[in-house]
């Protein structure tokens, strides 16, 4: 599978929090998205992996420090504004694996995947709800892909 990562460049820059000639990218859907709140103009602002949030692993018990891919701050449609923290993930991510009977190396791996995200998701939630802020995770299904 061929990676999709690079830099960059927004046209507004202006708009983003941080420093705009070090924006990255991990994936074409973190591209797709930093396109959309370069562009859109109820995205008042926003910045990418500044936030850190810290969360107890659940596969060694330790603090691990959480870096949520982006966050906005957005004009609603009545007018206000929303802060919201967001997570580009595969779908796929977001569920529970299938229970198997055959513990592949595969789906352990699945299994210690979706643990950890659920841990950084259920600390994040907490982190923005102490804040006021909301929380979402997007999927290639809110991508349109």
């Amino acid at each position: 599978m061929k990676t999709y990562k690079g830099y960059y460049k927004p046209r507004h820059r202006d708009k983003y929090i941080g420093d705009p000639d070090c924006i990255i990218y991990r994936s074409s859907w973190e591209r797709m998205f930093m396109v959309y709140c370069d562009n859109n103009p109820n995205v008042l602002e926003w910045c990418s992996e500044e936030v850190v949030i810290p969360y107890r692993s659940p596969l060694d018990g330790r603090l691990h420090r959480y870096f949520p891919d982006f966050l906005i701050k957005v004009r609603t449609a009545k007018g206000s504004t929303d802060t919201i923290l967001v997570e580009v993930k595969p779908y796929a991510q977001t569920q529970p694996p299938t229970v198997r009977s055959r513990k592949t190396k595969k789906y352990i791996n699945e299994v210690a995947t979706y643990g950890i995200n659920s841990k950084k998701w259920q600390s994040a939630r907490q982190y923005c709800k102490d804040r006021g802020w909301k929380f979402q995770i997007i999927t290639e299904k809110e991508l349109g892909i």
